[in-house]
């Protein structure tokens, strides 16, 4: 359910009304039923809640699932979080709900998670000093090799026949600091992540471009020298396997080229390198994706949206296209694993 003072109760419940939702899976909103129910009605939903106290219980086609593994006390203090706001209550439960649902997952009692928004200045209000779902989930599922990718569906948004995904070196932290996190083994791991997604989902053959740092990729030193000191040479690592990575290219010239559909995945330096791009030319049906996990993890690429949270104005464009791509990698997982 995410940060309830958020939008994101209110994109769960018009997501799980959807029909093209319904139709791919079978959605439990891990979160609270009251909150959810609020959120049903705020929408205009006559549907129901059915409280489930695991979160594999058998379907219901007439009512929304809900499973709330939270302690009733620290329910009952979610019902005085106001809309818009920042609550160490509302961090607390959306950091608790993401653990259970990824616990969940890798027991193997779901398939796949969906997460709604969280805000970070929240977690951090609540004692919690991750940067953000990334980071905890890799906790979680105790892995050390991850990376956040911006994927885009087939469509008219971009060109590639699969589909475009964009993994970054660097994520949650400030700009200043990116230059000395770039290193060549990481540059590769991301490589190799953004391969190794796409190949599951029907790419033969990746066509993987690797952005630059710097302006004009560095201009031969004279604007950095990270080109070919650090990201060079994780590409010739990769090359070195056959595989098809070109770069560094310049991250203007790169995107324009990935989004006519030269590049099936593009490997960002830092946040806003890949995030801007892809926001503009697919803000709606852009989907997070998290690599490395042994489970399947996604979420729409927006945030919480304080300033429209329970107005009953809020798009689940974002949330359904999360829904349906965890869906279709489940699938595709269930797939790769029979075929071995």
């Amino acid at each position: 359910m995410g940060d309830v003072a958020g939008i994101g109760p209110e994109v769960i419940a018009r997501a799980c009304q959807d029909p093209s939702v319904r139709t791919c899976c079978r959605p439990v909103v891990v979160g609270d039923p009251q909150i959810l129910a609020h959120a049903l009605r705020l929408i205009g939903s006559t549907a129901n809640v059915r409280c489930i106290d695991t979160p594999d219980a058998t379907f219901d086609e007439e009512n929304v699932l809900c499973w709330n593994p939270l302690a009733p006390e620290a329910s009952a203090d979610l019902a005085l979080v106001a809309p818009g706001s920042l609550d160490s209550r509302a961090g607390r439960a959306a950091y608790e709900w993401l653990v259970a649902a990824a616990n969940a997952a890798l027991r193997g009692s779901i398939d796949a998670i969906v997460t709604a928004p969280l805000n970070k200045a929240a977690l951090h209000l609540a004692g919690l000093n991750q940067p953000g779902h990334t980071e905890i989930l890799a906790e979680c599922c105790g892995v050390t090799r991850y990376a956040m990718m911006l994927y885009v569906p087939p469509g008219d948004a971009v060109r590639s026949p699969q589909g475009l995904g964009v993994a970054h070196v660097t994520l949650h932290t400030a700009v200043a600091s990116v230059p000395g996190l770039i290193t060549t083994e990481r540059v590769a791991e991301k490589i190799s992540l953004v391969h190794d997604f796409l190949c599951p989902i029907g790419v033969v053959r990746p066509r993987i471009g690797v952005c630059a740092l710097n302006p004009h990729a560095g201009e031969d030193g004279l604007f950095g020298d990270e080109e070919r000191r650090i990201i060079r040479p994780a590409i010739d690592r990769c090359l070195s396997r056959g595989w098809i990575v070109e770069g560094p290219v310049p991250a203007d010239a790169l995107f324009r080229r990935a989004i006519g559909g030269e590049f099936d995945g593009v490997v960002a330096m830092y946040h806003d390198q890949g995030h801007i791009p892809i926001k503009l030319v697919a803000r709606e049906t852009a989907v997070n994706i998290t690599l490395g996990l042994p489970i399947v993890r996604t979420s729409p690429s927006h945030g919480t949206a304080f300033d429209i949270a329970w107005k009953g104005i809020a798009s689940p464009q974002g949330m359904i296209e999360a829904i349906r791509t965890a869906a279709a990698l489940a699938r595709a997982k269930t797939d790769v694993v029979a075929a071995k």
